[in-house]
């Protein structure tokens, strides 16, 4: 788009009425998006309707099921929930080694693509396609429009105090997949925008007068390659190969961007830029405002809260085995819920980086003397993580308890409701038990009205030390579990390496202190007593889990067979994901709920094993089988 268009009457027609056609369908763009907010809105009003109503009738002991629509409305709003979880949950999954990130999206997600594309392609195409002397030259400035358009929203979807995302009740991290295939889509007709214009030119044999001719060309090239470098950087290998220098240029990109779009387009079509502007602004503008009021403390009172200071948080750091790091940070003074995320500063490891972490505890650490705690279970890969781990096991080598000053920006995400499912089932792979484990701890702990009867826990993982820090809480999980009258099953797989836990000659879980079948994983009195104590968990020394594997037939150690007791089902072999759901949505009553946190393979399953069941059960078609929700989680920053 250049400056000189206008002087043909808006594009070539000779005449106005094609400027104002072009503005119209910018105008109508904008009409459809609100609707589509505004949608979303009412289903939120009538979804809140529905489970206040749920626990206003589970107060009623007549009520057994009180996540069972009784209303012909409800019903209705039941079945068409029913379909479209159906249509939207399904999702092909591409199994080869190093091509996983070429999974398509959900259906549901390509469906709400394909409405998009077709929008932009009938504004692209509408009134623009015939015969005359400025085809190629209306096209292309069609395609301007069409390119401009999309950019507010572009940067709406990229905010973290999202203002779309406000109104719909998403979180910022479940639009980031619509922001880059809207970069994508702006990339595609911004490339049909300079084509038309190009080979026009090229066919009167004028590239170069035109580019000597009006300066703003080479600006739109350069915006159009920048937009390319932000499409192809922001691709998973690359972006997961050094996320903190895809993060940094990331924000150098967009800035330039805005910068080099300003000198390309007119004035006319020039409000498109300053909406993109204010929406980065009053996101920069939301997210210092949220650092300065969680990490400053005018007058922190110090005898209330230990580790309390002015500035940013207290930190402990505990490195557990070879892989995992637990953070606790003190004196925390906003309150989250279960699924929720904040992004970790911490300048003594990262000088310029915050990295994304779910918050792996729903409510106050217990046997703390501060105010308010919460711990981050860091799994080491590469980078921070890693330089992460390295800082606690060397602190930890020296008998030293660092204590570090931290900052933290969130809590982040908005999970739905948990106490109005009766049944929920939580699966999750290695450390994302950080995701559902606070989820199980904020329903069991929950002192209000609940509609949860049943909860089954599923924890995956190919090496057992990835999850003694889970399988600790579990313990005290599964106490409580009795006193709330909650009935709460737990499955532990570990797929690969040695044995984790000892099975003895019955093939059941052994407490070597008491003889009783307890779902421990220690072979040693000594550390039992330990165990009762300290009431921690250590780890399994590597002596430990020789002894352990030694004591177990041949047969026994690397096949199906698994060991119970009466709380906690431990097996050595990958789970059967459709099987375990089927079990607790066929004993249900009322509405079940679903919650996986994993990578793309787990969560693909999940997602094809529920649209399958809720098909085959013909939920809320008459059958009289309820409703089955699904809520992911995936490794996706």
């Amino acid at each position: 788009m250049d400056h000189e268009h206008g002087s043909h009457g808006g594009g070539g027609t000779g005449n106005t009425t094609y400027a104002v056609t072009n503005e119209e369908l910018a105008r109508r763009f904008w009409y459809i998006v609100a609707a589509f907010v505004g949608a979303f809105l009412i289903c939120r009003i009538i979804n809140w309707y529905k489970l206040e109503r749920r626990l206003r009738r589970h107060t009623s002991s007549s009520v057994q099921s009180p996540t069972k629509p009784d209303t012909a409305f409800l019903e209705l709003w039941a079945t068409l929930t029913a379909v479209v979880r159906e249509v939207s949950y399904p999702q092909l999954y591409v199994p080869a080694r190093g091509f996983s990130w070429l999974t398509p999206p959900p259906v549901g997600r390509v469906v709400v693509l394909l409405v998009y594309w077709i929008i932009v392609i009938y504004m692209a195409t509408d009134g623009a396609i015939f015969p005359d002397v400025f085809h190629w030259e209306r096209i292309g400035y069609r395609n301007a429009w069409v390119t401009v358009t999309q950019l507010p929203l572009l940067y709406l979807l990229s905010s973290k105090c999202n203002v779309l995302g406000f109104i719909m009740g998403i979180s910022h991290e479940r639009l980031n997949w619509l922001h880059r295939w809207v970069a994508r889509t702006m990339l595609a007709t911004g490339a049909v925008h300079g084509f038309y214009f190009y080979a026009d030119w090229a066919r009167s044999e004028l590239v170069d007068y035109q580019i000597k001719m009006m300066p703003m060309i080479k600006y739109g090239f350069g915006a159009w390659g920048l937009l390319l470098w932000a499409c192809v950087s922001g691709l998973a290998p690359l972006r997961r190969f050094s996320y903190e220098f895809f993060v940094l240029q990331h924000i150098v990109t967009a800035v330039l961007l805005l910068w080099l779009i300003y000198l390309h387009i007119p004035v006319d079509a020039r409000y498109n830029l300053w909406l993109a502007i204010a929406a980065l602004c009053l996101d920069r503008f939301c997210r210092t405002v949220m650092l300065a009021w969680q990490n400053v403390k005018v007058f922190p009172d110090k005898k209330k809260c230990a580790g309390g200071q002015r500035i940013g948080h207290q930190a402990q750091l505990r490195a557990v085995g070879d892989s995992i790091t637990v953070v606790t940070i003190k004196d925390v003074h906003f309150k989250w819920r279960a699924g929720q995320h904040l992004y970790l500063w911490m300048p003594r490891v990262g000088i310029a980086e915050a990295h994304p972490y779910t918050i792996a505890c729903a409510h106050q650490l217990p046997e703390t003397c501060i105010c308010n705690s919460i711990q981050l279970v860091v799994r080491k890969h590469g980078g921070f993580s890693k330089r992460l781990h390295d800082f606690a096991t060397k602190a930890q080598s020296t008998g030293k308890k660092e204590r570090l000053t931290v900052f933290v920006s969130g809590p982040y995400g908005e999970p739905p409701r948990w106490d109005i499912y009766e049944t929920i089932v939580l699966i999750s792979a290695s450390t994302g038990a950080s995701f559902t484990l606070p989820i199980l701890e904020s329903v069991l702990r929950f002192k209000g009205t609940t509609c949860v009867k049943r909860i089954d826990f599923l924890l995956t993982t190919k090496q057992g030390e990835e999850i003694d820090f889970y399988v600790t809480r579990l313990h005290e999980f599964i106490e409580h579990a009795k006193d709330t009258g909650i009935e709460l099953n737990v499955h532990i797989a570990v797929t690969r390496g040695p044995t984790w836990f000892p099975i003895n000659q019955d093939g059941v879980t052994a407490d070597s202190s008491s003889g009783s079948s307890t779902g421990t994983n220690f072979v040693a009195g000594k550390k039992a007593a330990n165990e009762k104590i300290t009431g921690q968990r250590p780890l399994p020394s590597p002596n430990d889990i020789e002894q352990t594997a030694a004591a177990v037939p041949a047969e026994r150690k690397r096949s199906s067979n698994a060991s119970t007791d009466s709380h906690v089902f431990y097996s050595s072999v990958r789970p059967d994901i459709g099987a375990y759901i089927r079990g607790p949505v066929e004993a249900t009553g009322g509405e079940t709920s679903v919650v996986v946190c994993g990578g793309p393979s787990l969560v693909a399953r999940t997602r094809n094993c529920v649209a399958s069941l809720s098909d085959e059960r013909a939920v809320h078609k008459g059958t009289g089988a309820q409703g089955i929700q699904l809520f992911v989680e995936e490794y996706s920053f």
